[in-house]
């Protein structure tokens, strides 16, 4: 059991989540609020209340370490496997229990899984940023779409804008104020009847790009909540998206300190089998 004061006016899971920090997600705050393992006041609540600051609260969980799944390390780097259901930001929390020198470098959806990359020394963070800033990384995605494209393979291009507020994008196919150029290439791996599978490639990297893009352009990914169909999802019983990051590969030049990992290729290999391929 922990004990901590509310630090300002709001609601309890916020109070909670700033409290624990990244050693606990939102779903882990909202499941011991409903189990009613929290006293505020001296009194178990089962609701989100609001609290005020100053409050006494008291939560029955003592945290819990979550097993990071490595992929690959060495001194420089870590590459891991973020599971479904997990903001990269908690996920980073957990690595850094197991790894205390990690650095944070990009970011997959809460719903999206596969491989995520993590440096393990200064000169590691500033040439991994560097190179996902200039775009250097190949990064690739399995993505279970209802519908086909047309073509076997190709390159669709569009404009997407944020609607913070919604947290939701927008794509347009013509030049939109105050929204970027995206560029999103796919190759189709395999067809069924109603289905298929996508090898794809973010030339750009914008937020829900692949979800959003792949929707527009008429063949949304499955069990995508946001923009999918919830008619179709609860059909083939997806309640989670199917998105996979499951290749990234690192490009580095001849003088940087990770040349030595110049075309190396992290492979989260079991999505293949969760996606009916090889």
């Amino acid at each position: 059991m922990k004990s901590f004061k509310a630090e300002k006016n709001g609601k309890l899971s916020e109070e909670m989540l700033s409290f624990y920090k990244s050693e606990i997600t939102y779903g882990k705050t909202m499941s011991l609020i409903r189990k009613k393992d929290v006293k505020v006041n001296g009194k178990r609540t089962g609701a989100d209340v609001a609290v005020f600051a100053g409050d006494d609260i008291e939560v029955y969980y003592d945290g819990e370490t979550r097993k990071v799944e490595e992929i690959y390390s060495d001194e420089n780097v870590l590459a891991a496997y973020k599971p479904k259901g997990i903001t990269s930001e908690d996920f980073f929390g957990a690595v850094k229990k197991t790894y205390e020198s990690a650095g944070f470098i990009h970011r997959l959806d809460r719903n999206t899984d596969g491989v995520m990359i993590f440096s393990l020394s200064p000169a590691a963070q500033g040439e991994l940023l560097k190179g996902f800033k200039a775009r250097a990384f190949q990064k690739y995605y399995l993505a279970e779409v209802y519908g086909a494209p047309k073509e076997r393979s190709g390159k669709l291009v569009g404009y997407l804008k944020k609607d913070a507020e919604k947290a939701v994008v927008k794509i347009y196919d013509e030049k939109t104020r105050g929204a970027e150029r995206i560029e999103t290439e796919y190759e189709v791996l395999k067809r069924s009847a109603e289905t298929s599978v996508l090898k794809v490639r973010l030339v750009t990297g914008k937020t829900h790009q692949i979800r959003a893009h792949l929707a527009h352009a008429g063949f949304f990914v499955l069990g995508d909540g946001k923009y999918g169909k919830e008619s179709v999802n609860r059909k083939f019983r997806f309640s989670s998206q199917r998105l996979t990051a499951y290749s990234l590969t690192l490009k580095f030049d001849g003088d940087s300190p990770l040349y030595y990992l110049d075309g190396k290729e992290f492979v989260y290999s079991p999505a293949l089998g969760r996606f009916g391929l090889k």
